[in-house]
């Protein structure tokens, strides 16, 4: 029987209609509609899309966003004048610095210099370490949205055993914090896991997070397994996950679909991410 398909608008919506009372309460409030500033160096066509993506997310949610398009050829000094510019901005709330940036452009120097009340996509080192300490302040949305899915689709987490394949800082690490926290007994894989399929078929809940096209086929999957699939991958054209869908459906219970999984329930994690900046801005 094929597996129960876990997509992600209907739970955006949800979301996003608990944030739109919870955003007229603020407006009402304070009169203060929450921004967020983009800072995208070059224009790397997929990086433009999600960029657009986001923008579009606001407008229809009523909330600011502001794109900061930088050059790809950008000194460290003139990149480190906007950050500082938009952390001292009364207007503005939320900070994220789109991905991928230019090779001199040093990642943890990014994530660093953003002012950690502001860091909305939750890729500060302060951030991050409130997370890892079961305190969570500001969330990555991705992974956050991948929850959302898991916990408002009824998928018992308690006690359940958790194997997430991936390690980066945005993805999969958060969410090995985020499943540790909801009481699952999570193990972290990565490219150098000996008898990776092996691990992975223990799990009850296993996580994509690799960043390689179907790489997740049925043998990595125990049968009634839940899938959760945060890859992005263009093959032929065609965005596709790191689980090959077709095949893992057959052996899952339930399975994140690429696209519409995990993507809808980003941007929704995000704009509540926002508001909750602009919350305690004010506040």
């Amino acid at each position: 029987m094929a597996a129960r398909l876990l997509a992600g608008q209907p739970i955006a919506e949800q979301i996003r209609a608990e944030l739109a009372r919870e955003l007229a309460s603020f407006k009402e409030k304070w009169g203060i509609t929450p921004k967020i500033a983009i800072v995208q160096v070059g224009e790397d066509p997929a990086a433009t899309a999600y960029v657009k993506r986001i923008g579009k997310a606001f407008a229809s949610a009523e909330m600011l966003s502001d794109l900061h398009q930088l050059p790809t050829d950008i000194s460290e000094a003139d990149f480190k004048a906007t950050i500082a510019r938009l952390n001292e901005d009364r207007l503005v709330h939320g900070v994220i610095v789109q991905m991928p940036l230019p090779p001199h452009l040093d990642q943890d120097m990014v994530t660093s210099i953003l002012s950690p009340l502001k860091d909305v996509d939750g890729i500060h080192p302060y951030n991050a370490g409130m997370l890892a300490l079961g305190r969570p302040t500001f969330v990555p949305a991705t992974p956050y949205g991948g929850l959302e899915i898991l916990k408002r689709s009824g998928i018992e987490l308690k006690g359940k055993e958790a194997v997430v394949v991936g390690r980066s800082n945005i993805v999969g690490k958060p969410m090995f914090s985020l499943l540790l926290q909801e009481h699952a007994t999570v193990t972290v894989c990565h490219s150098r896991t000996k008898n990776l399929a092996e691990v992975a078929k223990r799990a009850d809940i296993l996580v994509a997070a690799i960043g390689k096209a179907k790489m997740i086929t049925a043998d990595f999957v125990k049968p009634g397994a839940v899938v959760v699939d945060f890859g992005i991958n263009v093959v032929d054209g065609k965005v596709v996950g790191d689980v090959d869908f077709e095949a893992v459906k057959e052996v899952a219970s339930a399975i994140t679909p690429v696209p519409g999984g995990t993507g809808p329930t980003t941007n929704a994690v995000l704009l509540r991410n926002t508001l909750e900046a602009a919350k305690r801005q004010v506040g």
